[in-house]
């Protein structure tokens, strides 16, 4: 669970530094029990198609680990925005970008060479720009997306595919195939791994992002954007320099 871990650290250091204080915290997560250790006086929800939050119930809403593996990412946003007291607070934490790269690409050139064809393995990852669109497409105000990176290494593949499926993170894709993975796909994708993504000489290396995003639900007393051209000085003199128009 040191992704978990590693997100419940986040949560914590983004939210000493809102200078606000919150008295009704909702925690949306795929292992309640675990995160009810984080977090023992919020509301702990499942991450089901439909959240069990009543509309304006909360003052910030922690979406913990489970919003890469929902159908509708932006329904769940919205039902989360929907919670939300006015200026309440959302965070969502989950893997992302580059999260997994190097077990991607191995899986698939092994999957090419020996069956000429690739099969969905690995959930797709989204990334920060497209993220921080879907905060805004939810009615999220004040959006932010920003990334964690992670480096970790193993003894070996299997030992990273073990604590993947350990923490809950194995393939729940409804176009995976519905058979077990062959032994000759298994050891050539180990292989490749070993060979392509080695961290010094006996381990390999693996790449996690976590994906942050931060929104507030809307009220007339945030900071609104100036309108275009309404600026009373220019940039040029705030930086002490010379301005040179650009040709048509």
């Amino acid at each position: 669970m040191f992704l978990h871990e590693a997100a419940v650290d986040e949560f914590k250091d983004r939210l000493e530094l809102i200078k606000k204080s919150f008295t009704s915290i909702a925690v949306v997560s795929g292992y309640p029990d675990w995160w009810r250790m984080a977090f023992p006086d919020a509301l702990h929800v499942s991450d089901d198609e439909i959240l069990t939050l009543e509309e304006g119930s909360c003052d910030l809403v922690l979406h913990a680990m489970c919003l890469h593996w929902a159908n509708d990412p932006v329904g769940q946003m919205i039902q989360v925005r929907r919670a939300l007291r006015p200026d309440g607070a959302f965070l969502g934490i989950f893997p992302g970008g580059q999260t997994l790269n190097e077990l991607r690409i191995s899986l698939a050139q092994a999957e090419s060479d020996i069956r000429g064809g690739l099969s969905p393995r690995i959930v797709p990852m989204g990334e920060i720009r497209e993220l921080g669109a879907l905060l805004q497409r939810a009615g999220f105000a004040l959006p932010v997306a920003d990334s964690v990176p992670l480096k970790t290494s193993y003894a070996s593949p299997l030992h990273l595919m073990r604590e993947l499926r350990f923490m809950g993170e194995a393939n729940v894709l409804s176009r995976r195939a519905r058979h077990f993975c062959r032994r000759d796909l298994l050891i050539r994708a180990c292989e490749i791994y070993a060979s392509e993504f080695k961290d010094g000489a006996d381990r390999i290396r693996a790449t996690f992002d976590l994906i942050v995003l931060t929104g507030w639900s809307p009220d007339e007393s945030q900071p609104k954007p100036l309108r275009p051209g309404s600026a009373s000085s220019r940039l040029a003199d705030v930086l002490g320099t010379t301005e040179n128009p650009l040709k048509d």
